[in-house]
């Protein structure tokens, strides 16, 4: 399993999906080519991951802030969300609990495991072979300069709905 983290998350209005991007954390340091993993989502989840990432919680608690209290006072904690399985353009992962010593692993959309995973600062996990399936090389320039946006936006252009869905297998 490779660590990664949240790169980029962008947002749009449905219909269209919006787009998380995962980084390795180990190509976030001084790399000219970073790799990527676009996963496909729908607006709401990422406007969870968005409230995560930011650490915003609303007035009244999300579905995500609900399941975080319940398991807060249960004593639970997220220890880690594995993607461990893709078929066709659909991710699957696991999101690992720990609870008084003992582990439990629950199936979960890799929208909802990342979002609950980074209210917790818990490790997100790639599997090697997701990474090898469907990374993508994305060229960065040296620190301060910031990232080739004009490869980034070719990137994300050739980008459709279409790659990511087949039939009813989305993530959403």
């Amino acid at each position: 399993m490779v660590p990664v983290n949240v790169y980029s998350l962008i947002i749009t209005e449905p219909p269209a999906p919006s787009l998380l991007l995962l980084c390795p954390d180990e190509d976030t340091v001084g790399k000219a080519q970073i790799r990527v993993i676009p996963i496909l989502i729908g607006a709401t989840e990422a406007a969870q991951i968005g409230a995560a990432l930011k650490g915003v919680r609303m007035e009244r608690p999300s579905t995500h802030d609900l399941f975080m209290d319940a398991l807060t006072n249960l004593d639970t904690l997220v220890s880690r969300v594995e993607i461990d399985k893709v078929e066709g353009k659909s991710f699957f992962s696991t999101l690992f609990l720990r609870e008084e010593g003992r582990e439990i692993a629950l199936d979960a959309r890799p929208s909802d495991s990342v979002s609950l995973a980074l209210r917790q600062n818990a490790p997100i996990l790639i599997g090697e072979r997701v990474m090898e399936e469907t990374a993508h090389l994305l060229s960065v320039k040296e620190k301060g300069e910031g990232a080739d946006l004009a490869e980034f936006h070719s990137f994300i252009e050739g980008i459709s709905p279409d790659d990511f869905i087949e039939d009813e297998d989305k993530d959403e």
